[in-house]
């Protein structure tokens, strides 16, 4: 009604008529045609009125108003009495479909952590379905007995990239997709791997004995041969090799001797070659894993992501690249050897006996104890393909979730790839039903990815990463990694972006065991989430180039063995006989629980009208950081006040760490007190959640040489982490140590806390300056 009298008041006091641009369709970028009517309507508000906008009346040439013209004749004033009639009608007929139109128009509500849910609103665009409901329909569409057949339909004993086993998986994959209705397509990509030598063998003699053909091998390592002592260094951790230079043990030219475990074995070569070592071999020790004396290892050495011989670029086919290769590609040579070869060694070594704290069994080696390695890796080029489906939202469909997992594996990789390419397919058949059956309409939409050559160091998801990242700069808001969601019945565990943890709490108290008895319910931990369920995310994991490469936050999770890794990661005896021993034939029902709380972190980012992002996380992290480097500067100061420039203080980082946590908090007043009844002021906050995790990226270093660059998660010396390093290097006078380095790596820094700080504040004059 107020529409159509402010209608009839414009026609009859004959105000000037302007021009409304009316879009229907979305733009490129998605935004609503409505911002356009609100624009129109205030330079309406503007021209009516006096002031800057008279000029645009031409009140010198406006016509006589209706009465004057028309005089007032009965004739006349009937007519006019029926046009007015005619006119109110039109009127109510224009303000009702206007009103009903806004009164169906999308809507947000408050839904971001730490703050309480309103009550819900309804979208015209996308009807709001009760939380309750979409996690009962998705509990309803899931079931541990529609595992067993999937998993024997993407079971296979040959798969490992680029092989015909694993473009199989992938058709099926595709067609699983199509036959749900999902839009899907391919990725392709031409990459660069190390494969072990087609005619030959790589090998190794110890004391001039006999030859040794290991069957497993390490992708990535060098070719060539090294001749030296070997010398056992538990496993190759910074802190092992700390402790072996302590004991003032000779580590130049050796052949490093270390076990797997604890991290990654590309971690383990890089932290041999720091200490001039010349060659490492891994083994399987008994002590940490039943594998039997023969069983071969495989696995990969770059101590990165991607194909390192495009680094920083996709490897599409015919595309010209620098010729260049990764910084994280080893120098020295690798090779895994098996458990009954490394015994064979141990048994011989001289020398020093171990430290208490390693054990105290095995002898250190000494400089009679020579060892000559051989490696022939083949490089080969492969062509992979990754696999994608998407279920589209209804509000803001480019903005997007993904949920991904690897599909290679080095032999049958049931817990390594089955399992989660199940998981991920059974995911999307799920949603995809609530979506065309049952009338839940996501707002955002989700993205099912399922990537090849993940053995080699998530190389299909890393590639896709580099070819479109200026695509996923903004769109992609999130990464759910499926890989190895189930390798054990001890406990539960999960890895992610702080700002996803008090959602992932959140799900944790939603998914309960399906299981009656509870013989399930305490694999989820109880209390204190940090200390039960969190970890951090390693280097080989698929969800660290995500999160430490692209800047999206990212969760990966997974039942496991407690305490010691899933052995048969690796191996040629990762079964579904095996992981069925481990988990006591409860495989089904475990990958039910893990896909539903996928499930839920999933539908809650595409359900609410503002992400669930803890924003205010990162300031007890950033403020850890800077506590631990201003520490070390003072000590550093009073030890030895010579090795750092006297400019420097610990003020400007301090300064900056404030203004992140100013800004942080006045987003989320900017939430509390903003009209989030308006789509588009909630697409405006959720790009500035968005900003967070891609602000922590370092500017200042190249992809190609740090590619890990989150300053806070990533790995480097720009980061906060190699900050307070270089300091304990400086402590202890190590000969690598440099104050002006270190005085140029911490201005860096600085700014990188201060511009996420600053993109945070997103206007320019809501800036914080106080640095």
């Amino acid at each position: 009604m107020d529409q159509a009298r402010s209608t009839i008041s414009k026609i009859f006091n004959g105000e000037p008529h302007s021009y409304t641009r009316f879009n229907l369709t979305q733009n490129m970028e998605g935004e609503n045609s409505q911002v356009e009517m609100n624009l129109s309507s205030n330079m309406d508000e503007e021209v009516g009125g006096n002031g800057v906008g008279d000029h645009l009346n031409h009140n010198s040439n406006r016509k006589p108003y209706a009465g004057q013209k028309l005089g007032r004749k009965p004739k006349n004033l009937c007519f006019m009495a029926a046009t007015t009639l005619l006119i109110f009608i039109i009127g109510y007929l224009i303000g009702y479909l206007i009103h009903r139109k806004k009164d169906s128009a999308p809507t947000c509500e408050a839904s971001l952590d730490p703050f309480v849910d309103t009550f819900d609103h309804e979208t015209g665009a996308a009807p709001l379905m009760d939380w309750d409901d979409v996690t009962k329909l998705l509990a309803q569409k899931l079931s541990a007995a529609k595992f067993e057949p999937v998993f024997s339909e993407f079971s296979n004993t040959n798969h490992r990239a680029g092989s015909p086993g694993d473009e199989s998986l992938a058709n099926k994959v595709i067609n699983k997709f199509k036959e749900y209705g999902m839009n899907s397509w391919t990725d392709e990509h031409f990459v660069k791997v190390q494969d072990p030598p087609a005619s030959g063998y790589n090998k190794f003699a110890y004391k001039k004995g006999r030859d040794e053909h290991p069957q497993g091998f390490l992708s990535y390592s060098p070719n060539g041969t090294a001749t030296g002592a070997v010398l056992y260094a538990y496993y190759g951790q910074e802190s092992d090799f700390r402790l072996l230079r302590d004991k003032n043990i000779n580590l130049t030219d050796r052949v490093v001797l270390v076990r797997v475990g604890r991290i990654s074995f590309a971690e383990k070569v890089a932290n041999a070659a720091k200490m001039g070592a010349s060659a490492v071999l891994i083994y399987p020790d008994p002590a940490d894993y039943s594998i039997g004396d023969s069983t071969a290892l495989f696995g990969h050495v770059h101590m990165g992501s991607g194909d390192p011989y495009t680094p920083g670029f996709p490897s599409f086919n015919h595309t010209q690249f620098p010729p260049v290769q990764s910084s994280g590609l080893p120098k020295i040579l690798a090779q895994t050897i098996t458990a009954g070869m490394a015994t064979n060694i141990l048994r011989q070594l001289g020398g020093q006996i171990e430290p208490e704290s390693w054990g105290g069994h095995y002898k250190l080696g000494e400089q009679s104890d020579v060892i000559t390695v051989e490696v022939n890796n083949v490089l080969i080029e492969k062509k992979i393909n990754n696999v994608f489906g998407v279920i589209k939202g209804f509000v803001d469909a480019d903005r997007y979730v993904v949920i991904g997992a690897q599909r290679d594996a080095w032999g049958a990789g049931f817990a390594a790839s089955t399992v989660g390419t199940s998981a991920l397919v059974e995911l999307a058949r799920s949603i995809s039903d609530m979506v065309k059956n049952d009338g839940f309409k996501p707002r955002r939409s989700i993205v099912f990815a399922s990537w090849s050559a993940g053995e080699y160091g998530s190389v299909g998801a890393t590639e896709w990463l580099e070819g479109y990242l200026s695509s996923l700069s903004m769109k992609a808001f999130s990464y759910i990694n499926l890989d190895k969601v189930v390798t054990g019945q001890k406990g539960f565990k999960v890895a992610a972006s702080p700002l996803m943890h008090r959602l992932i709490e959140s799900t944790l108290t939603e998914v309960n065991s399906p299981n009656k008895d509870g013989t399930l319910s305490s694999q989820f931990a109880k209390g204190n989430m940090e200390l039960n369920v969190l970890e951090p995310l390693k280097v080989d994991n698929a969800a660290y180039p995500f999160l430490a490469f692209s800047g999206i936050p990212s969760v990966t999770f997974g039942f496991s063995s407690g305490n010691s890794d899933y052995p048969f990661f690796g191996t040629m005896l990762d079964t579904k006989e095996k992981l069925n021993s481990a988990t006591s034939n409860q495989v089904a029902q475990l990958a039910e629980i893990a896909t539903r709380f996928a499930g839920h972190i999933a539908l809650r980012l595409v359900h609410d009208h503002l992400l669930r992002m803890d924003l205010i996380k990162y300031n007890n992290i950033i403020r850890t950081q800077v506590g631990q480097i201003n520490s070390k500067v003072n000590t550093v100061k009073k030890m030895q006040p010579q090795l750092l420039p006297k400019a420097l203080t610990v003020q400007w980082l301090i300064s900056a760490s404030g203004s992140y946590s100013r800004a942080s908090r006045k987003l989320v007043e900017d939430i509390k007190n903003s009209d989030l009844e308006d789509i588009e002021m909630c697409r405006i906050i959720n790009d500035r959640i968005m900003m967070v995790e891609r602000n922590f990226l370092s500017p200042y270093v190249s992809p190609r040489e740090s590619p890990f660059r989150h300053i806070l998660l990533g790995s480097g010396p720009h980061t906060l982490k190699a900050l307070s390093n270089h300091l304990e290097a400086l402590r202890t006078d190590h000969p690598e140590a440099d104050g002006d380095l270190f005085h140029n790596q911490f201005a860096l820094a600085t700014w990188t806390v201060q511009g996420c700080a600053n993109s945070l504040a997103s206007d320019i004059w809501s800036l914080d300056n106080q640095i």
